[in-house]
């Protein structure tokens, strides 16, 4: 159901993708909002009109019964349609209801809104005055009480900035003018079930508390929740409106269960799906921890690009995959030229890390595993921690970075907002330490930034010191000496009085713009470099047609062992990707690395990285603008001797080993 035209159908963002995969689910802009009209008078929007609408957009998706579930306004929409339609509404879940009228209040809210005092923000006047922005503002930090909202705020404040105060007054003037729904509620004759927040300061939960008592529904308080809890809880929220659904429409189901010492051990392993460097470590890792457990059974729950990888490799891709909705692709959309904002591209995520988490919750409530391995799945380790309750297995935590940070030019805001999530991962950890039974880093304490998560926070290293067990690097691979990369160069077919450079942007579509620039400047390279011939990767997502032909350049797509060639090459010119960057590392090649703008995790901590181990050189975008400048760097680079610090060989031993006393 629609709720108050402040917002539109998009607040349930984090509702529909999950419902929609178990039940038909139909959504519409009300009168006032979104894409629908904005009829003038306060007449136009009383509840019977939206009780009404709501019956029309059944007929128009021929839909002939539903269950309702509606938010804050929608609540009087949902008793009155089906006090009126009994035959169409099967259950109503009622969520932050906001009926004034169930306690008597709606005498007192006409008054201040129509006051002509100052001081008073839900006021007629106040709008349509100038003071709207603040209105707005003011009202979204009541609806979203709860600590480390400010996605959610932000999200709504915007949409909030869609509709003309004009239009919200007259929203408002209808809601007044509506007659009690008291009474309709004695008529619901269907099921009912009510959720409200305890610290809601929109709308007291002795409304919800009413709103049960009148339908003889059930009611469910949410302990120090606010108004917003369908985008601020949504894990719960799916679950209780899911359960409900099938209370109210049984659907017979068959499970199969085993006794737990007649099975072999099972673990689900998540890979990020954001580039591909965290497949080839996971696959290493599995690799180990199948020597030590020998009849353990790995399930990967993965999406594109990664399958790429673990399909050759033979493993064992879950079906339920099928149902994750992609990131790469929502990463690629946000880009710019060689531009990836990664922290806002993260929080523009949300909705796909609430379907992705979903999916995963799924999955464990239908079969049995004894650990699940997330490598950098962050949806899986918040929304644990957030739901802690849902942990069903032993959890092992993997990242190769610690802590958010801000870009020099994202300004205060951008300062204030990393800080606040900081904050939030360090309290999680501190109140529930139980939801992750193992912590790793991949990596070493040295290789951890030395800065602080934020003003007045706890220096990041020594937070991870405190926090992480650490594995070492994992390269899935030993580095080839002297006589094996001859005989790899001969195996791809690179003589020996040749020179090689290898230019590969990773797994995702965001390097296209760097793989153009080498382009233009490889006339110039030649020059200087006689006979240098190139290999230049596209990676899964970006199509090897799509590129410009250049004498001297072979173009690929994906290539399953390209640490192969990396390890064969006399140049690499790649992104500022861990994987990569330290491949080239351990295989102790020179390259030029150039970090997507606004990429903090490629600026600083793996540019931290690096610096310890000497390796590699560092350009900026601009630095390579000009093809001859490149060109000369990448003259100046090709077969240089290195003195890089030699990268461990036995992290994937190390890693598994942290892993298998779980099991």
């Amino acid at each position: 159901m629609p709720t108050w035209s402040i917002v539109p159908s998009l607040f349930w963002k984090a509702q529909v993708p999950y419902l929609a995969r178990h039940l038909r689910v139909v959504t519409f802009d009300g009168r006032g909002s979104g894409t629908s009209d904005r009829p003038v008078g306060g007449e136009s929007y009383v509840d019977c009109e939206y009780a009404e609408d709501a019956i029309a957009v059944l007929d128009a998706t021929a839909t002939g019964r539903a269950v309702l579930v509606a938010l804050s306004r929608g609540d009087a929409w949902s008793v009155l349609a089906a006090a009126r339609h009994p035959d169409r509404v099967t259950g109503i879940v009622a969520i932050a209801p906001a009926s004034g009228s169930l306690i008597g209040a709606q005498a007192q809210e006409q008054q201040a809104w129509e006051s002509t005092e100052d001081g008073i923000k839900y006021n007629r006047r106040y709008w349509l005055s100038g003071g709207y922005d603040d209105f707005v503002d003011w009202f979204f930090a009541r609806m979203f009480p709860e600590p480390h909202s400010t996605k959610q705020i932000e999200d709504a404040v915007r949409w909030a900035h869609q509709i003309e105060p004009a239009t919200l007054v007259d929203t408002t003037a209808g809601r007044l003018a509506s007659e009690s729904v008291v009474a309709a509620c004695g008529e619901v004759k269907c099921p009912v079930l009510v959720i409200h927040g305890t610290d809601d300061r929109v709308r007291p939960h002795a409304i919800g508390e009413r709103l049960a008592e009148l339908t003889g529904g059930s009611l469910v308080l949410l302990e120090d929740s606010g108004h917003g809890v369908p985008a601020r809880e949504p894990v719960r929220i799916n679950l209780l409106i899911k359960e409900f659904v099938d209370r109210v429409h049984p659907v017979a189901s068959q499970k199969r269960s085993s006794r737990a010492l007649s099975r072999p051990p099972r673990a689900l392993y998540l890979s990020s799906p954001i580039g591909l460097g965290h497949a080839r470590r996971d696959l290493a890792i599995a690799s180990e921890l199948r020597k030590l457990r020998p009849d353990l059974q790995i399930d990967w729950l993965a999406q594109h690009p990664v399958t790429e990888v673990l399909g050759p490799a033979g493993e064992r891709i879950h079906p339920a995959s099928a149902w994750l909705a992609t990131e790469s692709a929502h990463v690629e959309d946000d880009a710019g030229e060689h531009d990836l904002h990664v922290f806002e591209t993260f929080r523009r995520l949300d909705a796909v890390l609430v379907n992705n988490f979903m999916v995963f919750e799924d999955l464990l409530a239908a079969e049995p595993y004894d650990l699940v391995i997330g490598d950098e799945a962050w949806e899986v380790d918040y929304f644990l921690h957030e739901n802690p309750r849902l942990k069903r297995s032993a959890f092992a935590w993997l990242t190769d970075f610690v802590g958010w940070l801000p870009m020099p030019d994202g300004g205060a805001r951008e300062e204030r907002l990393t800080t606040d999530y900081n904050l939030e991962m360090i309290e999680q950890r501190a109140r529930l330490r139980r939801v992750r039974d193992r912590s790793v880093f991949v990596g070493n304490p040295d290789d951890v930034v030395a800065l602080p998560f934020g003003p007045g926070l706890p220096a990041i290293r020594e937070w991870t010191e405190e926090n992480f067990d650490f594995s070492g690097y994992v390269t899935g691979f030993d580095p080839p000496d002297t006589g094996e990369r001859s005989a790899l160069r001969r195996r791809i077919g690179v003589r020996p009085d040749e020179k090689l450079c290898v230019v590969t942007v990773g797994g995702s579509g965001v390097g296209e713009s760097l793989l153009r620039r080498v382009l233009d400047a490889v006339p110039f390279v030649r020059k200087l470099v006689p006979g240098l011939r190139f290999l230049v990767v596209t990676g899964p997502r970006i199509d090897p047609l799509s590129l410009p032909r250049c004498d001297g350049v072979a173009v690929h797509g994906f290539l399953p062992d390209l640490h192969r060639h990396l390890a064969a090459c006399d140049l690499a010119v790649v992104q500022g990707g861990l994987t990569t960057c330290m491949e080239l590392t351990a295989s102790r090649r020179p390259f030029i690395f150039v970090p997507l703008r606004h990429h903090f995790e490629q600026n600083f901590h793996v540019r931290h990285r690096l610096a310890r181990y000497g390796a590699g050189r560092c350009m900026t975008y601009e630095d390579v603008v000009e093809p001859e400048a490149l060109a000369a760097a990448m003259a100046a680079e090709i077969g240089r001797e290195v003195g890089y610090r030699p990268v461990e060989t036995d992290g994937a031993v190390r890693a598994a080993a942290l892993l298998a006393d779980l099991l």
